[in-house]
């Protein structure tokens, strides 16, 4: 019981610490009038996250072997949603001259098969990033699918969780279309998790 409270905390804290790195990393990108520069720049969170060993959603969904780990996926949306709002907060408290409210608005009013579809393909891009990198150890594997999702446009759930609280969106329709994309990164990482098995 001791171990399992222990394993519990651990993968709290370590999701808590991912979502985290996404929001600072999402700060960055709103600080920078160049998208290009600012993708390059997000994708440093996503570096950190890998190799200090954080539990990002939208990173461990492709390599979810079994159903029981689906437990251990919740615990990690839930605390990369508890980071990306503590972000978020300290953020608005530092008083932080940018504003995420265009962007989250924008996604909000997006049709949801198109969210759906826009997270799908940002799924497979964080999968191939993972993968590719643990394959290699080589960071441009981190860097370009990163870039990629972000240029694109393409839905990245816990990217979207911190804008919603940066913007102070918090609605039935924002937790809705959270959900959608949680399922689009998710079904979209599995389908390429698969072809390992």
């Amino acid at each position: 019981m001791k171990n399992i409270m222990k394993n519990t905390m651990q993968t709290v804290m370590k999701s808590v610490y991912a979502g985290l790195m996404i929001g600072i990393s999402a700060i960055v990108y709103l600080s920078v009038e160049n998208k290009l520069a600012g993708s390059l720049l997000f994708s440093f969170g996503l570096l950190t996250i890998v190799t200090q060993g954080f539990y990002l959603y939208t990173g461990k969904i492709g390599f979810v072997k079994k159903i029981s780990e689906l437990a251990d996926m919740f615990i990690i949306i839930c605390g990369n949603y508890a980071g990306t709002l503590l972000a978020a907060l300290a953020g608005k408290a530092a008083g932080l001259a940018i504003s995420s409210v265009q962007l989250a608005e924008k996604k909000l009013d997006n049709d949801l098969a198109h969210v759906f579809v826009l997270s799908m393909f940002c799924g497979v891009m964080m999968y191939l990033a993972i993968d590719n990198y643990n394959k290699s150890k080589n960071i441009v594997f981190i860097i370009a699918p990163v870039m990629i999702f972000i240029l694109s446009g393409f839905e990245h759930s816990i990217a979207n969780m911190f804008y919603f609280n940066f913007a102070g969106i918090h609605s039935l329709k924002s937790y809705g279309v959270l959900f959608v994309m949680l399922a689009g990164n998710g079904i979209g990482a599995r389908l390429f998790g698969m072809k390992q098995e």
